[in-house]
């Protein structure tokens, strides 16, 4: 549903921190599932770890913050903001991702107030498990414009 290209005009994440490479479904405000190819050229797979590569957990639980980023802003209301993750509960990690994997992730939310919201988030790799957490979002001010 929307390419790279789209998701870095919603986003301002960029490489090597743009942990999202497509979104294959949208409700604005409410959900979105994406998917995130991982490669063994990812830069942290050079110390994380040499000669037995694992995508670290906490870069897991960006990619679900950022498919939850494309969901608030790209509600009208959100449109060119920033959102911040400002918290994560109920964090458990059930598998290793590996070069070669692909993460779906899918985020709903389960409360949005003013400007801020919580989310659900689940990771998985060929429908296993991968990671479940609840994850806290606050709307902040304006994106900086892209040189």
């Amino acid at each position: 549903m929307l390419t790279a290209e789209q998701i870095q005009a919603i986003l301002p994440h960029r490489y090597p921190f743009l942990f999202v490479d497509r979104i294959i479904e949208l409700e604005d405000g409410k959900r979105a599932v994406g998917l995130k190819n991982v490669s063994i050229n990812e830069d942290f797979f050079n110390g994380h770890f040499p000669g037995y590569p694992v995508m670290p957990g906490v870069l897991i639980v960006e990619a679900l913050a950022q498919v939850g980023g494309v969901a608030l802003l790209n509600a009208e209301e959100f449109k060119g903001r920033l959102a911040f993750l400002t918290g994560v509960d109920n964090c458990r990690f059930k598998r290793q991702v590996v070069p070669g994997d692909q993460l779906k992730l899918e985020v709903e939310f389960v409360k949005l107030r003013g400007a801020m919201g919580k989310g659900h988030g689940v990771a998985t790799v060929d429908g296993e498990l991968v990671c479940e957490a609840d994850i806290l979002f606050a709307i902040g001010p304006e994106q900086p414009k892209q040189a």
